[in-house]
């Protein structure tokens, strides 16, 4: 090895030594960090961030879906604990390539312990996100084993492996059932022979078991569990599975997998939740209160220690929320409210109070957010409207008009709200470029807010790529979308 490895190593080793102790070392605590997501058209400065949303509100973990260089640039010295991810698409590569998986662990891993300012506390390396979705079929599945195995050596042969641990993001439609008792869960026929060698892998190098929940989902596909069963509400008719009693959808999750893990001999591996949270807008049922209602009943949940009917006292080990940020360039396959997940607004505004860390203060909105002049783009009354609908399409193929969904904030405004609505998403996405609100002559720029209620109209944040001036301003939205998904819609609303 090299002299300048050599020295780089022994460094990354100093530094994790002295660094405060990671999970497996404090087996009693019980942690909840956030999911930081990305997927955004402009998205707030990765120091804003880290100093004035996880550090101010008392954040200990974050869990990275990438491993974003600006996001872990910020991380140096905070002594915030990290779990980066691997993405899906190079799982193939790193399956099938032992230089490929030593490369990226050097490039993504490495890079961040040894620096002038500190270290980035990588705590896990996350193989993909939710790989075995079983929409994604075999796309990913027959590669996780042997890039988690491969990224695994990595950590290994750089001394790393006690204290970086590998883990696998799983969606929760691993497991399934004939019917809604926890008791009778197994993993999906097609995954049998892909989770036992994933289990046997976590098994090996003490490992655990991650798994993500979507609540919401679940409430609008299982109609005979009331809203007050995920919203923890104690008076909420439980579900009775044998000898145990099911109050809240959270308990049934976890013990649906325990059941699962259980039939194939591992069911006693650690669980961490690696995302849970509710949407906020985009849906029915998707509201800031509704939201407040399930994270608050989450958190004294997990505050209580109670544990679930099959693990009494056993709390899951860490639990991250979903998600820090709204994020508008999310996927909608599942359903618009995909784009509203966010504690915080995309310029980091709290939507609702719960406790991440910060006790029983109200969180910490981020106030060093630069953004675009207050314009926006609204139609133009005094011109023929008459053929408005193409412009309308135009702008909500490009721009995000989720809001306008049954359901959402701004679904109810009417003609002609929802199409300046349109407009102006459309107009803020192209950072306020005058030709971006032309429409055939349909758009006009104006500096009064056109929000009508909780239906906010936005303006962007400034970001490297913006092109208007910018100026220091209260809580806008900025929102962005791919693809046609939403247009037949909102030309239904409209019409």
């Amino acid at each position: 090895m090299p002299a300048n490895h050599r020295m780089q190593l022994l460094l990354s080793l100093l530094l994790l030594a002295i660094s405060p102790p990671s999970w497996w070392q404090r087996r009693g605590a019980l942690a909840v960090g956030v999911n930081w997501g990305t997927s955004s058209s402009h998205t707030l400065p990765p120091s804003v961030v880290v100093t004035e949303l996880l550090k101010a509100n008392g954040v200990a973990r974050v869990k990275l879906f990438d491993a974003d260089p600006s996001a872990l640039a910020s991380l140096v010295g905070s002594g915030i604990g990290v779990s980066i991810g691997v993405p899906n698409e190079m799982l193939r590569a790193l399956s099938s390539s032992k230089s490929a998986a030593a490369s990226w662990v050097h490039d993504n891993v490495m890079r961040y312990l040894p620096t002038a300012g500190g270290a980035v506390r990588i705590e896990f390396v996350a193989i993909g996100d939710e790989p075995f979705l079983l929409s994604y079929g075999q796309e990913f599945q027959p590669f996780v084993v042997g890039a988690a195995t491969n990224v695994q050596r990595s950590l290994a042969a750089m001394d790393l492996a006690n204290k970086i641990k590998v883990i696998v993001p799983c969606s929760s439609d691993i497991y399934q059932s004939e019917s809604n008792l926890p008791s009778k869960n197994h993993f999906r026929p097609d995954l049998n022979k892909t989770m036992i060698e994933l289990l046997s892998f976590l098994h090996e190098y003490g490992s655990p078991f991650v798994i993500n929940m979507n609540p919401f989902a679940s409430l609008q596909q299982n109609k005979n569990l009331s809203l007050g069963h995920f919203l923890f509400q104690t008076n909420s008719h439980p579900l009775t599975d044998g000898a145990n009693k099911y109050k809240n959808y959270f308990d049934m999750s976890i013990d649906s997998l325990v059941s699962a893990l259980s039939k194939v001999g591992y069911g006693e591996m650690d669980i961490i939740v690696g995302k849970i949270g509710w949407p906020t807008d985009g849906a029915m049922n998707a509201t800031p209160a509704i939201a407040q209602r399930f994270m608050q009943g989450l958190m004294t949940h997990l505050q209580s220690k109670a544990g679930t009917p099959l693990r009494p006292k056993r709390p899951t080990r860490e639990t991250y929320a979903f998600s820090l940020l709204d994020e508008d360039r999310r996927s909608i396959k599942s359903g618009n409210y995909e784009r509203h997940w966010g504690i915080f607004t995309f310029d980091g505004q709290a939507k609702y109070t719960v406790d991440l860390g910060q006790g029983s203060k109200a969180l910490v909105n981020a106030h060093d957010v630069e953004y675009l002049a207050q314009k926006w783009c609204v139609v133009n009354n005094n011109k023929d409207t008459s053929n408005i609908s193409g412009s309308v399409s135009q702008a909500c193929s490009n721009a995000d008009c989720s809001a306008l969904s049954a359901g959402g904030s701004c679904s109810g405004i009417g003609w002609p709200g929802n199409a300046s609505y349109a407009f102006n998403s459309f107009f803020q996405l192209h950072d306020q470029s005058a030709d971006s609100c032309d429409f055939g002559g349909l758009g006009l720029i104006t500096t009064v807010d056109p929000s009508i209620d909780d239906c906010l109209y936005t303006v962007a944040v400034r970001t490297s790529h913006s092109i208007s001036t910018s100026i220091h301003r209260g809580v806008e939205w900025s929102l962005w979308i791919h693809g046609r998904t939403l247009v037949s819609f909102f030309l239904l609303v409209w019409l």
